[in-house]
């Protein structure tokens, strides 16, 4: 539960990154890290067809010239938003030929204590060689991810809503968020369970906020009766004008992208926020 000592961010080449580097910056002050890496990765251009399809030699040289200068550009822009804020910042590229863009990402992730990616809503499914889609890599991380709308700036710490569910996900999500917890004003750990669970509910995120509590996190409890899908609920919640949360904290769920679908993609619901950060763990 100490502070993350290093964040990893990961960028989309070719694509503006601004808000993204923005809020890791003011998330490496604000915690006191001294050590930013930047990663983004491309996957060369998707020839369909036949395996016997002539390829140009040229489609594949512009194509190869176009990854460089885009990763180029990209890490300009980091080193350029990051440098001088920081003790140290490193940058990791790659043209991924074999396994996905998830997979680098994860496999990188060895070398930081946080990711902080952007959602891009929609591009992973728009152009899968320069785009991730986020629930793949919060999956396969191994660390806490913090999930950004593509627009948003700075981190808002007014309010946190911890997502409750009694499992070992939850519990590894709020143990990871402890260091962003400490900086927030007031943490609401929330349960959305069916009518006749709510005191057994009440129980449980009692004794989340307690335990939050006991870490110099001011933390309070809600157990609330389902009414809709939980991640739409708990969205409403986070909301609320009472809360206007800036950030939720959750475990994530599933095992792959596709059980997550299968599921109901609650996980997927939950990170795909268009106007708060989510911080999840799997």
């Amino acid at each position: 539960m100490t502070p993350p000592a290093s964040l990893m961010v990961r960028l989309a080449a070719g694509a503006p990154n601004d808000a993204l580097l923005k809020l890791t910056a003011d998330l490496a002050a604000r915690l006191g890290v001294a050590r930013v890496i930047g990663i983004s990765a491309r996957q060369p251009i998707q020839i369909y067809g036949s395996p016997e399809m002539y390829v140009p030699p040229e489609l594949v040289t512009w194509d190869r010239e176009q990854i460089d200068r885009e990763l180029k550009a990209t890490e300009k822009d980091f080193r350029s938003a990051l440098e001088g804020k920081v003790a140290a910042v490193e940058w990791r590229s790659t043209v991924v030929t074999y396994g996905t863009i998830a997979d680098y990402i994860a496999e990188q992730m060895r070398a930081a204590d946080l990711l902080v990616t952007a959602t891009h809503e929609g591009g992973a499914l728009l152009d899968g060689s320069r785009y991730v889609n986020v629930a793949d890599v919060v999956l396969r991380a191994g660390r806490p991810v913090l999930v950004a709308a593509s627009t948003q700036d700075r981190l808002d710490l007014r309010t946190v809503v911890v997502g409750w569910k009694d499992t070992r996900e939850a519990r590894r999500a709020v143990q990871d968020a402890v260091p962003l917890l400490r900086l927030a004003e007031r943490v609401i750990v929330v349960e959305i369970v069916a009518t006749d669970d709510l005191a057994d509910a009440r129980t449980r995120t009692q004794d989340v906020a307690g335990w939050l509590t006991s870490h110099g996190i001011a933390a309070s409890a809600r157990a609330v009766a389902a009414t809709t899908g939980e991640a739409t609920q708990l969205r409403n919640i986070a909301s609320d004008l009472e809360l206007d949360a800036g950030l939720l904290v959750g475990g994530a769920y599933g095992h792959t992208r596709l059980r997550e679908w299968v599921l109901g993609g609650v996980t997927r619901d939950f990170l795909l926020q268009p106007s708060r950060c989510s911080f999840v763990s799997h």
